[in-house]
């Protein structure tokens, strides 16, 4: 074998190892794996769940929203409005007490108007879930968990129990939260679990013992 040839075949052999070492880059890189769990958190979990744990169909989906919405820059509120929402949430957790399904419904409008508000998608529910998933993926179930219990509220022989309705509530209450502080980059947020979050506006005791059955 001459000089050149073997010249070529390493030179060949290292362009393909380069272009693989790139394509595996990319498939890691911004959109990809580890960063795709540090982004999603739990919201990643559920999605790989729901594709029966197939990771390259929930990577997948995850990437395109990403594609989609995370170039999406958060409005920050004006302290009036902060306000106007917490007087709205604190108001609709004192109505659980006596009327839980009603509330849940006014957590469900809630949180779709203060995503609005803060300039995700307003409209459709799952384009708006999607978007927002990108930015706050740690809390974002809140908001499917009080959508899903209303929707269920409404059709016969699904209606969901107080139990049920009280865990959704406390779960929007933590998406509430994300989305009444003030903005952060995706990767400067705080992924303190809900339970050890606290904002002094918003005392929120939905105890059993203090809610009235449904």
């Amino acid at each position: 074998m001459s000089t050149g040839l073997i010249i070529a075949l390493i030179v060949i052999v290292a362009a393909v190892v380069v272009v693989a070492a790139v394509l595996t880059s990319r498939a890691r890189g911004p959109h990809g794996g580890r960063n795709l769990k540090r982004r999603f958190g739990p919201e990643y979990d559920r999605t790989l769940a729901r594709h029966n744990g197939d990771t390259q169909a929930a990577e997948r989906e995850l990437t395109e929203r990403v594609e989609r919405h995370g170039s999406l820059r958060e409005r920050a509120l004006e302290p009036a409005q902060r306000e106007q929402f917490e007087a709205r949430w604190a108001a609709a957790q004192e109505r659980f007490v006596d009327s839980p399904r009603e509330a849940v419904a006014e957590a469900d409008r809630l949180l779709s108007e203060l995503a609005a508000v803060r300039g995700f998608p307003d409209g459709a529910y799952e384009e708006q879930f999607e978007a927002i998933s990108v930015h706050h993926g740690h809390h974002v179930h809140g908001y499917r968990r009080v959508h899903t219990v209303v929707g269920a509220s409404g059709r016969d022989g699904e209606r969901a129990d107080t139990e049920e309705l009280r865990e959704a509530m406390v779960e929007a209450r933590a998406l509430f939260e994300d989305l009444t502080s003030p903005i952060h980059h995706a990767d400067e947020k705080s992924q303190a679990p809900a339970a050890t979050r606290t904002n002094g506006h918003l005392p929120f005791a939905l105890n059993r013992r203090h809610v009235k059955g449904s």
